[in-house]
């Protein structure tokens, strides 16, 4: 391993081997997808979901979409982060203000550990997308805190500690309906409840140059600290003719001034290409919401939304992401 990473040893992480004669930065588990549609009682689909190390073995906030097409995220375990044991019921939060606490949808979490608490931050419905964040101790009861943003924001993405002196998270303003535009900005907060110093991060990319981010961008899983900065997956989106289509991407971010990028990659890491990626409720999509990462030998596994149907897995290196955004810049 080249590059340092800062963080915790994680020797259960899901692991296969790069395949012989695959040259791609990512590359897929075989057994995919390995959550499927119907493994919750009463889940239409299972995607665009969140993992994190806990006790040992493996815990998560998913998105389970109902049968009814209603959206709400559930808790679940793990023994080996690929294996899940999914809760029939959704996360019950409690919180100081009822008026929080109402409920018009969820989806789409995220779960960051900072110091010694599981933080879920979600697209959170009131009154149109905001960002709902929450906190637990045991994935078992969840206490909700303030909406970060008014509305209408999604993809709302902490850093797993403070950034000079406070919280900081990443999110994608937009509108309220299937948004075709969005650029990822930058907030911090004292607190957790008061978010402000909003920072533009970076945008879509016009022309043929990356085209496959041409629309809108979003951050992904929570930000991973190395010596040559945060590393960044995110997902791209391109408008064609039969339809917006998501990929992911890299970017590197500076250690004390997240806003600032110090190298994109023009070229996307993972593409819908698999039929469980390209056919299904949306078709042609990988959304990446959650990474495992080894600070030892640098692996990471991605957990990524496919199609919007089922949830897949995939594997990488640190020194290879890093490699590939030296290797294939994008001139901003």
């Amino acid at each position: 391993m080249k590059t340092k990473v800062i963080g915790e040893s994680l020797e259960n992480i899901p692991w296969q081997d790069k395949p012989k004669d695959y040259d791609g930065p990512v590359w897929r588990y075989n057994e995919n997808p390995i959550i499927e549609r119907d493994e919750q009682l009463n889940s239409n689909s299972i995607f665009n979901s969140a993992v994190v190390p806990y006790e040992g073995k493996f815990a998560g906030v998913f998105r389970c979409d109902s049968k009814s097409v209603s959206m709400d995220i559930f808790a679940g375990f793990s023994e080996d982060g690929i294996n899940w044991d999914i809760d029939d019921d959704a996360v019950e939060f409690k919180g100081a203000d009822k008026e929080i606490l109402k409920r018009e949808y969820r989806y789409d979490p995220r779960v960051t550990k900072i110091e010694d608490k599981y933080y879920i931050t979600w697209c959170n419905g009131y009154h149109g997308p905001t960002i709902g964040v929450a906190y637990t101790s045991d994935f078992k009861e969840f206490h909700q805190l303030e909406n970060a943003f008014l509305p209408f924001n999604r993809n709302g993405v902490l850093f797993p500690r403070k950034i000079n002196g406070k919280y900081a998270m990443l999110s994608r303003p937009s509108d309220n309906g299937h948004t075709p535009f969005g650029d990822i900005f930058y907030s911090d907060s004292p607190d957790m409840e008061y978010w402000g110093h909003h920072r533009h991060v970076m945008g879509t990319y016009e022309g043929d140059k990356s085209a496959w981010q041409s629309t809108k961008i979003g951050p992904g899983p929570v930000p991973i600290e190395t010596e040559e900065g945060w590393l960044l997956i995110y997902h791209g989106v391109i408008n064609t003719c039969n339809g917006f289509v998501y990929r992911m991407g890299i970017a590197i971010l500076d250690l004390d001034e997240p806003w600032k990028v110090k190298y994109r990659s023009k070229n996307y890491i993972l593409a819908p290409k698999k039929l469980y990626e390209c056919v299904g409720d949306v078709p042609n999509v990988v959304f990446p919401c959650a990474s495992l990462v080894d600070a030892d030998t640098g692996r990471i596994a991605i957990y990524y939304g496919c199609a919007d149907t089922v949830t897949g897995l995939a594997f990488t290196t640190v020194d290879e992401l890093i490699d590939y955004a030296k290797k294939n810049p994008l001139a901003e």
